[in-house]
């Protein structure tokens, strides 16, 4: 991501550092894929697809696991067991399950191994490892939704299997089948997931090493009988050699989805929204999707390699129907899918053939646990992950505003420069960023002396104009003399630990370096004082955080990153707590940022963090974006599905580098990236150290002027997108929709991925994403009216509909029956725009209807939390020729100081406009239109009073058109526009 100034005291560190600056300052045609591995280089990973070959393949194939009828027991919505792994007929190993039945609806499948709990083991070499399977992923990524349900209940149970109805009126049903151990969920009494169905549950249990005989001579080469044990107790990659002091520890499960043609989910990726089949053939992959936090720059596109964050929640789609699984570890994962169709049965007229869908998850250790969500909506199951992993941070408002970045700028004077340049050109943005240069020699904490002398000074132009500094932060602490910091951490044993159980030492940006350990309770709380003002001197209340390289990226590490028997606080091994290693220094920073003065200590401002690395429930504590981009088209094009993805993941605050990190895109590819990250939740353009300066000023017309119509684009929008953000933080609904969402019904449109709906405001964007182009296609799945943003030209679907897009155009649809607020006049940053009037838009639907939302706040205190806020709700009715105003916020929510400070701030913001797009052909001839205006839910004393309006007749394939100006109702208030 960055370039390298260290000054390395050993020739080992030298070498690693000047390997990584020449494959990062040098930019490859794609990926070094050999530094990572596939899943035939990954033990586990290959043990576990050849258990399934086996058991897919074995005519008589038995599974080993089978449920002892005598243990089952279901106890206050809780049912446990034991199963039983067969060893041979006299030995079993002993596995604990555990099924709870939550409250939400939810089912959650525990399974442990006997042994390992209870201590019963013996560490190789040593260790002093803890001897338990992982059982803390949950204490990261798991914040509520986890009370059971009192409700279930066994209705019938014997010695082959146990059925228990739980969820929603019980229409869930589980059943437990004892031999083979399996599990089947049903919603309405129809099977939509089942556990263990072809066999591949594997659960890989502790046994001690035994030293088997040296081969005779001349059978060297001969394949050993029995299990191939050659990665159980130790394992090489590249130069590095993993201890495995427990041994072999995997964990396995077949979860298949009858009737389910489709599946989504696995974030993070490059491929298609509808995941694809892993096993081989014509468009499929070879290699699973896999789930190991990396620092894999200059990424492949349409590939299964795993990238720098993980969610392991996958969602099943067919018609009208939706499900999805969440499989909690943080042990590198790797997920295969296959599909199968059955034909339809002759005598079932109009049924045709069913495809099943089946995934293979295998984790290299920790316990089996699986959350079970069966739907029937999208937002029934993505809803319902979010109430577990917690919802989207509501950002404050210049988070979701435009982000100018690169690597780096170079001086406080060279940030100064841009930020004016932005006011002279007219071009508004909100946030500036510093990369690693602005420290001293690669100290976090620090500022370079020469090049920014003076940062308050910085910081306060800044403020002057209500804009922000973002600066980067990384968990890698520079092993260096006269550096209080590091001697600290040292001192206070705050750092990872290797095998051996002492201090860990890798490389990085700074060299040799030592990590936090954000696992320690005391590292969190030494991490809250180095972010004080008082503290790290030269920071203020508008500077923000950045948190890069966290995954954690080691240059000299496998696969670039750490060791995986290194030890954490706890004795937990790497291995163990890889993919929620980011998480744990986010919401190190995130408490540390609330800590930085008494103020915020008291929860008054909402902090702003960015990470590369990620696990489920980092979206409680800031955004993400895709990494180490390159500046083509295809990773363009490639961003709109990645987002999605993290949309429908539950971490909808995402976005890409626009322009591309890697490359110097020409200026039509620029300018057709900043069109697609005008929809980006999180709005950033990024820039490579080598690359040629491109912040938007400097771009020649047409190209200058396209994009800042882009960018005002987005800060009209801001209200909309301010309110989408909102209900993703209160319900967990994505931001960006892909059509399935939307449209569950609408089979064709399952795997489209290059067009998307913002929020509950019917806009429908398909951005332009192929070099030269100047049309596209746009696919409207119900028959509802879309109107184009810009002009009102008039579509009706169902169907694919072309549409011309030359480079000044985004292809943007309202679709009929919504009601979109936004903020008409241009301003250098949102902040300024705080107590601007509103316009409305009315799309009128076929039924000539409409509705719509708005949320506001004061964009950065939790005193929302205390009713500081305003929620509305716009109404048009047709047929009454009305529309209305009306209150969402709970009674007695306004009644709090807050709330009554922060609605009198508000009491002069008032509606300036009314557009009506699809207005009733009545209207012809009409001047004015009759406002009326509650005071305290009470009509105001004058009464009824007129606004001006203005018809506009259809033209050709433009819909009629009617603006009321200057309704001056108030945007906080109950009114009604009667035409």
């Amino acid at each position: 991501m960055r370039s390298l100034n260290v000054s390395p005291t050993r020739w080992v560190g030298l070498f690693a550092l000047l390997c990584a600056l020449l494959a990062l300052i040098t930019p490859a045609v794609s990926v070094k894929k050999e530094n990572f591995k596939t899943c035939d280089q990954s033990g586990f990973c290959k043990r576990n697809r050849a258990y399934a070959d086996t058991a897919s393949t074995t005519s008589n194939f038995q599974s080993p696991y089978k449920l002892d009828s005598t243990s089952v027991k279901l106890e206050k919505g809780v049912l446990t067991a034991t199963v039983l792994k067969s060893l041979s007929p006299s030995e079993n190993v002993r596995l604990p399950l555990t099924v709870s039945f939550l409250e939400s609806g939810v089912a959650r499948v525990t399974m442990d191994e006997e042994k390992r709990q209870k201590g019963e083991i013996e560490l190789r070499h040593g260790s002093k490892a803890r001897k338990e399977r992982y059982n803390e992923a949950e204490k990261w990524a798991i914040v509520g939704g986890t009370k059971v349900s009192t409700g279930a209940a066994v209705h019938e149970a014997d010695d082959s299997a146990t059925r228990v109805a739980y969820g929603p009126e019980s229409k869930f049903e589980a059943v437990v089948t004892h031999s083979p151990f399996g599990l089947e969920f049903k919603r309405d009494g129809e099977t939509q997931i089942k556990f263990n169905d072809r066999g591949f549950l594997n659960m890989e249990h502790w046994r001690p090493k035994v030293d088997k005989p040296k081969p005779a001579e001349g059978e060297e080469n001969k394949e050993p009988a029995g299990e191939d044990e050659s990665t159980w107790w130790e394992e090489s990659f590249g130069g590095n050699t993993d201890s495995k002091p427990r041994g072999p520890e995997s964990v396995a499960l077949d979860i298949s989805f009858p009737g389910y043609s489709h599946v989504f989910g696995a974030a993070e990726h490059t491929g298609p929204l509808s995941l694809k089949e892993t096993r081989g053939g014509d468009g499929k992959y070879d290699d699973p999707y896999r789930l190991h936090n990396s620092d894999v720059f200059e990424y492949e596109m349409d590939s299964p390699m795993t990238l720098y964050g993980s969610i392991p929640f996958m969602q099943a789609q067919k018609k009208d129907s939706t499900v999805g699984v969440f499989w909690l570890s943080a042990a590198e994962t790797w997920i295969d899918i296959t599909k199968s169709s059955s034909s339809a049965n002759p005598l079932s007229l109009g049924v045709g053939s069913q495809t099943t869908t089946t995934s293979h998850w295998i984790s290299e250790s920790g316990l089996l646990d699986v959350f079970v969500f069966l739907g029937p909506k999208p937002q029934d199951v993505i809803g319902a992950y979010g109430e577990l992993t917690g919802y989207s941070q509501l950002p404050q408002q210049f988070a979701i505003a435009y982000h100018q970045c690169r690597w780096n700028y170079v001086t406080d004077e060279d940030v100064k420069d841009v930020d004016r340049k932005f006011d002279k050109h007219n071009i508004p943005y909100d946030v500036i960023w510093l990369d690693i240069e602005y420290t001293d020699e690669k100290k976090y904490f620090t500022w370079d002396p020469l090049t920014f002398p003076n940062p308050l000074d910085m910081q306060k132009q800044l403020d002057d104009h209500e804009r922000k500094l973002v600066y980067i932060i990384d968990p890698h602490i520079k092993n260096t003399g006269n550096y209080p910091i590091i001697d600290e951490m040292k001192s206070k044993d705050l750092a990872v630990h290797n095998k051996d159980d002492s201090i860990y030492e890798g490389w990085c940006w700074p060299g040799s370096s030592h990590w936090v350990d954000a696992f320690n309770p005391k590292a969190k709380e030494w991490w809250k004082t180095l972010f004080k003002y008082a503290s790290f001197k030269g920071t203020a209340k508008n500077s923000w955080l950045w948190n890069d390289m966290n995954e954690p990226s080691v240059f000299n590490g496998p696969e670039t990153t750490m060791p995986k028997d290194n030890l954490h606080y706890g004795g937990w091994e790497h291995r163990d707590i890889h993919n929620v290693n980011g998480l744990t220094f986010v919401n190190a920073t995130y408490d540390a940022l609330l800590a930085r003065d008494k103020e915020e200590e008291r929860h008054n401002v909402r902090p702003f963090i960015l990470t590369r690395s990620f696990y489920s429930g980092s979206q409680r504590m800031g955004a993400m974006w895709t990494g180490d981009n390159q500046a083509v088209w295809s990773h363009l094009e490639a961003s709109i599905p990645m987002v999605l993805s993290m949309n429908i993941a539950g971490f909808p605050f995402a976005g890409a580098d626009v322009g591309g990190f890697f490359g110097n895109p020409s200026s039509e590819l620029l300018t057709r990236w900043y069109q697609v990250g005008t929809f980006y939740p999180f709005f950033r353009g990024h820039a490579h150290i080598d690359t040629r300066r491109r912040e938007p000023y400097l771009l020649d017309d047409p190209y200058k002027k396209i994009i800042t119509q882009a960018l005002r684009l987005r800060y009209s929008l801001l209200p909309a997108w301010y309110t989408a953000f909102h209900e993703a933080s209160t319900t967990g609904a994505p931001i960006l929709r892909p059509n399935y969402y939307v449209h569950p019904g609408d089979e064709k449109g399952f795997a489209i991925d290059d067009q998307f709906y913002l929020g509950s405001t019917g806009l429908l964007a398909k951005p332009v994403t192929a070099e030269g182009a100047t049309s596209t296609e746009v696919y409207f799945a119900d028959d509802e009216k879309y109107y184009d943003y810009f002009d009102f030209w008039t579509y009706q679907g169902p169907g694919k509909h072309a549409v011309s897009a030359p480079l000044d155009t985004i292809p943007l649809f309202m679709q009929g029956g919504n009601i979109i607020p936004r903020r008409d006049r241009p301003r250098r940053s949102s902040g300024l725009m705080r107590y601007d009037p509103f316009t409305l838009v009315v799309a009128v639907g076929k039924d000539g209807d409409a509705q719509g939302t708005l949320y506001l706040d004061d964009g950065e205190s939790f005193d929302f939390q205390q009713g500081a806020f305003i929620h509305r709700r716009f109404s048009f009715d047709g047929r009454a020729g009305s529309l209305a105003s009306v209150d969402l916020a709970d009674a007695g929510a306004a009644s709090s100081k807050a709330a009554k400070e922060y609605l009198k701030s508000m009491e002069n913001v008032r509606v300036e406009r009314v557009v009506v797009v699809g207005a009733p052909a009545s209207w012809e001839g009409k001047t004015e239109v009759d406002v009326s205006e509650e005071v305290g839910g009470k009509a105001k004393s004058e009464g009824v009073r007129k606004a001006a309006l203005e018809w506009h007749a259809a033209e050709g394939g433009k819909a009629a058109w009617a603006v009321v100006r200057n309704p001056a109702v108030r945007i906080g208030a109950g009114w009604k526009l009667q035409f």
